[in-house]
Order: structure tokens, then C-alpha cells, then sequence
């Protein structure tokens, strides 16, 4: 992405004004790719302009504006303008030096990179929805249903705010921020935006806690990013497909603590262009298969409490019956209730830490 945008320069100058442009521009510009977006060359003029500091950040919006308006796009599927604003919005956002760990901060960075794009900028999706997957062949992730996206992010904010990592290792440190980052993604509180929304904020976040984080990674590696966070939330039992946070434990571990992982989007493929599942490396399969189906049902109840064992056995590929003696080993383990009848009744999350735990799913 950087060469291809000739950026690689302003970090040859060594001037610092002009390197600290130049990554934001290059991560405001790579995380398009999540969407199969391209900026145009205009926008990529006007950026350097702006990183040569001969405009500012809201001249770059201004010409943006008046070019579109005199350059108007002729068909719908044509999302140059999309790319071109909302890089300049990520550009300016990643700039600032204010952040609030919230809900509502979340939330209002959505409004203030779509605004103009999407109808639904800043708003909490009031529908369920479905994302066909390259990495998965076509088949969705399960998101949080449209009625419990509310209580699930505030539930998730607060267990990251309460969360303490004194005495942590830096490799566990990368690995709660991965369970972190994953569980917010699959809620999917946006329509349309929810990953450039995440990786924004994700990126502010981690810079408030102390870590020098780099845009080289985003820049060019988004797409991964974003795969890594789908095979992170998918599981098939019945084709031996397991959720795992191998990928996006590589993506972090370079982005935080400098190492040298191997980023391929082929290795992500969980199912091949036939269908068919592929091979899955013996070292990814969880050895307690049971346990781990319970940790994703455990998940899908907080997001859904009143998902029924019928739904949960369609889910995981199997039987009803399954489900209900999860359903028994979760309540006596002491991690869930039922509120109300079988019925018209709903589940409690007592303790959810089994999904939040700093521990390796990889394994």
C-alpha cells in the first residue's frame, strides 16, 4: 500500500511532521481495503498536500466536498467518494490526541466517519444482520441480535474497564486485548462501517494504555485484520471448523510487541471454494471440544439471552438435546440461570470470564 502511494518517501526525509502524516495516511487509506475500497487519485494528491503541510486536515475535507460535488458519482456501486471521506475522517480522528474509553465514544466515531455516507451514521443497527465471508466461502459469522446490542456493549466496556493488567505478561497482555477486540467486532453494532469503526478505536484505545502503535500494520494488513476477526467468531463443529485467535494473535504480536508473524490471507481460508472444509492444522483443534462449544454458547447467550437450545443446536451442529446438557454443566458451574419459565423465560450470565480469560484459544 505505501509504495504503491509513494508515502515510503516522507519516511526517508526523516522530518518527523511529515512521518507522523504520512503512517496515519497510510492506515486512514489501507483500512478501506476491509470494504474492497479504493481512494482515488485525488485523494492521494490531496493527502500529500496535506502531509507537506501546505493544507490543512480540513481543507483536505473542504476540496473533498467541493470535488464530489462537482464530480458527483454515476452509480451506486461506485464507492470512490466513501473511500476518499472516510479516509480523510480516520485521518483526522487518528490525529487527535482526545479519547473516552465508552460506549458512547464508539459509538460517535461511527457518526463521525459516515455522516453523509450511510443514513444510519451513528446509530446502533435496530436489525439482524449477515455478512457473506471470502475467508469462510460465503457463510456468515453470527453477530449480537439487534434488541441486545445495548446491554452487550456496555457489558463488554465494563469488563474491560475493571480489568487489571498488573503483572500481566506482554504476551498476555496482547492476548486479553485480542479477546477484547474480537468480542466488540462480533457484536456488530453497525450495519455497515462496524470494522473500520473497530480498528479506529481500536487504535486510539491501545495508544491511551501506554502502547506505541505503529499504522504500518493497518495500512497494509487490514483485510487480514479483519478475516482474522471473522475466524476468531466462526465455529462448525460438524466440518471440524473451530473459532480460533491464532490469526489475530500474530496480527497483535507484531503490532505491539514487534514481532515477525507471518500475515497471509490464504492461511485464514476456513472452507475452500468447493466447500469443503480445509485441513485443519492438528495444534488449532481444541482437545476439549465440549468445553469449547460451551464457551460459544456462553457467548451467544450474552448476546442473545433469550436464544433457545433448538437455535444453539443449529448453530453448533448438534443436537438439541446438546445444547440442553450444556445448558446443565454452564448452571452448574455456577456461570448461568434461567430467569422465568422454559418458555417465555430467558438465560442469566453470572460470570462470563470462561470467554474473557487471558488464555491461549489456539490451542
Amino acid at each position: 500500500m505505501a509504495d504503491i502511494y509513494n508515502f515510503e518517501e516522507y519516511k526517508r526525509l526523516g522530518e518527523p511532521s511529515m512521518l507522523e502524516k504520512s503512517g496515519i495516511w497510510q492506515a486512514a487509506i489501507g483500512l478501506q481495503q476491509v470494504d474492497g475500497l479504493t481512494p482515488s487519485d485525488y485523494l492521494i494528491k490531496t493527502a500529500k498536500q496535506n502531509i507537506e503541510g501546505e493544507i490543512t486536515i480540513y481543507e483536505v475535507q473542504e476540496r473533498l466536498d467541493g470535488y464530489y460535488k462537482a464530480n458527483p458519482v454515476r452509480t451506486a456501486d461506485d464507492r470512490t467518494e466513501e473511500a476518499d471521506k472516510v479516509s480523510a475522517r480516520i485521518a483526522e480522528i487518528l490525529s487527535e490526541k482526545t479519547f473516552s474509553f465508552s460506549p458512547a465514544e464508539y459509538i460517535t466515531l461511527h457518526k463521525r466517519l459516515f455522516t453523509g455516507i450511510y443514513k444510519h451514521a451513528g446509530k446502533i443497527r435496530d436489525y439482524n444482520i449477515s455478512k457473506e465471508e471470502w475467508v469462510l466461502n460465503g457463510k456468515t459469522v453470527y453477530y449480537a441480535s439487534a434488541d441486545s446490542i445495548r446491554a452487550t456493549l456496555d457489558y463488554d466496556f465494563g469488563q474491560e474497564k475493571s480489568f487489571s493488567y498488573k503483572g500481566l505478561s506482554s504476551e498476555q497482555i496482547v492476548k486479553h486485548i485480542t479477546n477484547f477486540v474480537s468480542g466488540l467486532w462480533q457484536i456488530h453494532a453497525f450495519g455497515e462501517g462496524n470494522t473500520r469503526t473497530t480498528a479506529v478505536f481500536t487504535i486510539k484505545y491501545l495508544r491511551t494504555i501506554g502502547f506505541s502503535v505503529t499504522n504500518d500494520l493497518f495500512a497494509n494488513h487490514s483485510w487480514y485484520f479483519r478475516n482474522a476477526l471473522v475466524r476468531a467468531n466462526y465455529n462448525d463443529y460438524k466440518n471440524k471448523i473451530y473459532s480460533t485467535f491464532e490469526y489475530l494473535n500474530r496480527f497483535f504480536g507484531n503490532l505491539l510487541l514487534g514481532e515477525n508473524n507471518s500475515l497471509r490471507n490464504r492461511e485464514l481460508r476456513a472452507l475452500s471454494e468447493s466447500g469443503a472444509n480445509v485441513p485443519v492444522k492438528t495444534e488449532n483443534v481444541p482437545v476439549n471440544v465440549p468445553v469449547k462449544r460451551r464457551d460459544g454458547v456462553l457467548r451467544m447467550l450474552h448476546a442473545d439471552p433469550d436464544m433457545t437450545a433448538d437455535k444453539l443446536a443449529a448453530v453448533f451442529s448438534v443436537t438439541a438435546k446438546t445444547i440442553k446438557r450444556d445448558f446443565t454443566a454452564l448452571k452448574n458451574e455456577g456461570k448461568i440461570k434461567r430467569i422465568g419459565s422454559d418458555k417465555t423465560g430467558h438465560w442469566e450470565i453470572i460470570e462470563y470470564d470462561s470467554v474473557f480469560s487471558v488464555h491461549d484459544e489456539t490451542t
